[in-house]
């Protein structure tokens, strides 16, 4: 009986892509699935959206603010028109307070040495990645580009929500010996990523 001999050559081959195999980590090799789980993970893209809420003397610039006006519609704010400091102008201007519905939507949301002051900030969404949607590589430097949203933490940030009103941005990746890594404090342009996200143009 003949046993057929595996060339040498061939042997050589298959040891050596092995080896290779070997030494490789998934984070070597930047595909949108690895960058959208780094970008999602990142401190940066992970900061939540807070919500800075004041009660008492508005301004009426202040008072017909989008956001205040969705607290009006869910009824959670009232108001009786009043003077103006000095410090508010034009006239007029108005003082506001949290109806019973109201104390019950922001109660849960205040920390308890915030409740008696008259400006508090809630959190109100975080970020969610919606897709990676390309990835410009530069040798051990890559642009990464992606798309978001915010996705509300509670009944207070879902009334002030855009909607799915979807942004566009890009942020900076670099390898390293462990693999790529995101560069937090740089975006493309020279803006820092917390600062490119949030004046991100609306995603097409």
């Amino acid at each position: 009986m003949i046993i057929p001999l595996t060339p040498k050559p061939i042997i050589v081959v298959l040891s050596a892509v092995s080896l290779l195999a070997l030494s490789c980590s998934p984070r070597d090799f930047l595909t949108r699935r690895l960058a959208a789980d780094l970008i999602a993970t990142s401190n940066t893209f992970r900061v939540r959206q807070q919500f800075q809420f004041r009660i008492g003397n508005l301004s009426n610039k202040d008072y017909i603010a989008p956001d205040y006006l969705a607290l009006q519609h869910h009824g959670w704010i009232s108001s009786t028109q009043s003077h103006c400091p000095p410090d508010i102008t034009p006239p007029p201007c108005w003082d506001v307070a949290l109806t019973p519905s109201g104390v019950e939507a922001f109660q849960n949301l205040i920390s308890p040495g915030d409740a008696e002051k008259q400006s508090f900030t809630i959190p109100a969404a975080q970020r969610q990645l919606v897709a990676v949607t390309g990835i410009a590589k530069h040798g051990p430097a890559a642009d990464v580009e992606f798309t978001w949203h915010w996705v509300p933490l509670n009944e207070v940030g879902a009334a002030i929500s855009t909607g799915d009103l979807r942004f566009s941005s890009t942020v900076s990746f670099r390898r390293y010996d462990d693999g790529w890594r995101v560069i937090e404090d740089s975006f493309h342009s020279g803006r820092p990523l917390d600062e490119a996200l949030k004046n991100a143009e609306p995603a097409e």
